[in-house]
């Protein structure tokens, strides 16, 4: 399942680093990644690939939990939910 992974907080270092490590250890391949700074304020954007038979639940949970730890807000959708979403 694809998935996009949306990271929003006050510019820090280690963002990056604790995002992908995570997401590597989860077994989610990141297929494309856009990421800025506007006036200290951290964005980045993720589209991501779940390993078959991943819980997306659980991944939510989990992401969510990091973005808590490290003062970020994660936020996880599947593709087809944030396409149509976005759709005019």
């Amino acid at each position: 399942m694809q998935v996009i992974i949306t990271v929003i907080g006050t510019d820090k270092v280690g963002i990056i680093a604790a995002v992908t490590t995570r997401l590597a250890e989860l077994e989610v391949n990141i297929l494309d990644v856009s990421q800025t700074i506007m006036q200290g304020a951290f964005t980045m954007m993720l589209l991501a690939q779940l390993p078959a038979g991943g819980d997306f639940t659980a991944t939510k949970a989990d992401l969510t939990q990091l973005g808590e730890t490290i003062g970020v807000d994660i936020k996880i959708a599947r593709q087809e939910i944030f396409d149509a979403m976005h759709k005019l």
